[in-house]
């Protein structure tokens, strides 16, 4: 009888909390962090946002790159392919010039060669920087731009150019094919995408 009523009381493990997919930033914000970054000289940190927005990478395929795995010699390349934890599918993302400099800088920086992983931890039991870690950073991020930080997680950061590209586009082929999702379906959720949506991209397109 008690645990009947104990089950009855337990509230829902959600009550107070957002749910579903975490927001995603706008480009005044990435600019806005990128300039406190840069400002105050938080190299490894600028380096991460940079990459984690270029590359789309869920967050412990990010955490997990190695220097190798984005670098030609001692250059960092334009274009990197990576195989996803998750899926085990491959996926490609480009570097842009400044996240570019801002990773070449790191390297250099950190002394990284090319079997390093690229954000290594600073825990002596983690060889590389982990999902938690990532978090927190991320969650400091937020604090920073003064963002409310239940509506963020290291998945908006996935979605910020995802989300804009999807926005100036409406091509769902190439947003999925940036995220390494086997399924249209998947990427639709992803985006959030809602009838309207559907909607409006029917109305552009004339037969």
């Amino acid at each position: 009888m008690e645990s009947a009523v104990a089950i009855a009381h337990r509230e829902p493990w959600n009550k107070g909390k957002i749910v579903g997919q975490k927001a995603p930033f706008k480009p005044k914000d990435i600019w806005a962090l990128r300039a406190r970054l840069q400002m105050e000289r938080r190299i490894r940190e600028l380096a991460l946002l940079n990459l984690g927005i270029d590359s789309k990478l869920r967050g412990c395929d990010l955490v997990a790159l190695k220097v190798r795995d984005i670098c030609h010699g001692d250059q960092v390349a334009t274009r990197a392919i990576v195989m996803q934890h998750k899926t085990r599918r491959p996926v490609q993302f480009e570097i842009t010039a400044a996240s570019r400099d801002a990773l070449l800088t790191w390297i250099k920086h950190a002394g990284l060669k090319p079997d390093n992983f690229l954000f290594p931890s600073r825990l002596h039991d983690s060889p590389h920087l982990g999902t938690r870690q990532y978090a927190r950073i991320l969650g400091h991020w937020v604090n920073e731009l003064g963002l409310e930080r239940a509506d963020y997680g290291t998945h908006s950061i996935r979605r910020t150019k995802a989300t804009l590209i999807y926005k100036r586009t409406k091509n769902l082929r190439v947003v999925q094919l940036l995220l390494g999702h086997s399924k249209i379906e998947s990427t639709v959720r992803y985006l959030g995408i809602e009838v309207d949506d559907a909607l409006e991209i029917s109305e552009q397109t004339e037969i």
